[in-house]
């Protein structure tokens, strides 16, 4: 059996689903693939998911498309490379509370915002702001990753950025209404999020390996696609506790919409990479030269 193992960006969700399922259905095994899955609660997030790969503690990371660039610009930079996207759109959105009162998002000039401390992404959420009229003025907060959410649950921030595929519907589930601001609503091209990524210098050493490993993960998503109840109470299994209140189900197929078809999981548009790369590099928050067929080397 080849073993690989893939770092997961939060504790088991939605967005994983496909993984779980492969492993369960055995669809792994079927390829001679043994998956390990790393989740950030192991640690507290101590090490991103890209980080893992750099110190090769994993073979693939689950991380945005920033990621990508951050890791191939930095002063030391690493060959960290997208090989496919888990949906087609973006399910994330900048996110508050209907009980502060703010409807849009220049409403959040001076209002405190819990950040993951990701690269670009207060500067995203600042050019958000402008694109709505407002000056881009945040107050900056950066709790422990894994408990952002809580922070923004219990009044003590603002806003901050959820996937509304889970977060979203755990709120709706404890009677908590939010108010969704998506990014492609104000004129910002955002890129792919989650992507499944790798080191460029093991992915070309081990390409058959890991493009099974690909087929498999896309075997899984598409069978999720296809059977929203039987593969909820998979995931039941693997949740945290304090998920278990999400209709499962219902995160299936609001997922499934963005999955894409059977030929298209996975797949990596260039323009619209190129898009975000120009658009990063118009408002100044990033210099780089890099193109999308520098960061993305997609297997399927």
């Amino acid at each position: 059996m080849n073993h690989l193992r893939l770092a997961l960006d939060w504790t088991p969700n939605v967005n994983h689903i496909g993984f779980y399922i492969a492993k369960a259905k055995l669809f792994y095994q079927a390829k001679n693939i043994k998956l390990d899955l790393v989740t950030p609660d192991q640690d507290n997030y101590s090490e991103t998911p890209a980080k893992k790969v750099e110190l090769g503690k994993a073979d693939f990371a689950l991380c945005p498309t920033e990621s990508l660039i951050s890791y191939q610009t930095k002063s030391k930079p690493f060959p960290l490379v997208g090989l496919a996207s888990i949906f087609q759109s973006d399910l994330s959105a900048i996110c508050v509370l209907k009980s502060s009162k703010i409807t849009r998002p220049q409403q959040l000039d001076e209002k405190h915002y819990a950040s993951y401390q990701a690269r670009y992404e207060d500067g995203i959420v600042k050019e958000l702001i402008k694109n709505d009229g407002g000056h881009g003025n945040l107050k900056l907060s950066y709790p422990d990753k894994l408990g952002i959410w809580e922070t923004l649950i219990q009044n003590n921030c603002d806003a901050t950025w959820i996937f509304y595929n889970w977060e979203a519907l755990q709120a709706e589930a404890k009677g908590i209404e939010l108010e969704l601001f998506r990014l492609k609503d104000f004129d910002i091209p955002y890129s792919y999020s989650p992507v499944i990524a790798g080191n460029k210098t093991l992915v070309d050493a081990n390409r058959e390996v890991y493009t099974d490993f690909m087929k498999a993960t896309r075997e899984g998503f598409l069978y999720a696609k296809q059977h929203p109840k039987e593969c909820a109470n998979i995931l039941a299994k693997h949740i945290p506790e304090q998920d278990k209140i999400i209709d499962l189900e219902k995160a299936i197929n609001i997922s499934a919409q963005a999955l894409g078809s059977s030929t298209h999981w996975g797949r990596i548009n260039f323009e619209e990479v190129d898009r975000f790369l120009n658009w990063l590099k118009s408002k100044n928050l990033e210099s780089s030269a890099l193109v999308a067929k520098d960061i993305f080397v997609p297997l399927i």
